[in-house]
């Protein structure tokens, strides 16, 4: 007599119903956790506030011009020892930093302050002609 195959033990025991059904409410009460416990909107706010990378001026990104972001952010990354690239480096990511994660929330004339600063800073740094 020909043996005939079983289904895999996993479509046998829950009666071929997708992954997607099966886990549908693991991941329901992992998400209710996890929003419940803490804000996922916030986590960019605590890099910004306990990164080892420099400690910057509270609120420049959000009020200073583009000439008051690129010399603080220049004082900031000279100043600072807990940096592990030059002070340029330091200075250019932490202002891509605020400028990525601020995302679709960041006004458009902010986004050209921001953008400006950019070239300030590489000015400051005598990196553009």
């Amino acid at each position: 007599m020909p043996r005939t195959k079983s289904p895999h033990p996993s479509t046998r025991r829950h009666a071929g119903r997708p992954a997607r059904q099966r886990h549908a409410k693991a991941r329901a009460a992992h998400r209710a956790h996890y929003h419940a416990s803490k804000s996922p909107n916030r986590w960019s706010h605590h890099v910004m506030e306990t990164s080892d990378a420099m400690d910057i001026d509270a609120g420049i990104f959000r009020t200073g011009s583009a000439e008051e972001i690129a010399q603080s952010l220049k004082r900031s990354s000279t100043q600072s020892r807990r940096r592990k690239g030059t002070p340029f480096q330091s200075a250019m990511s932490m202002l891509n930093f605020y400028i990525n994660r601020a995302g679709r929330n960041l006004p458009r004339s902010r986004r050209d302050v921001l953008e400006k600063a950019k070239h300030k800073l590489r000015e400051a740094f005598g990196r553009e002609p």
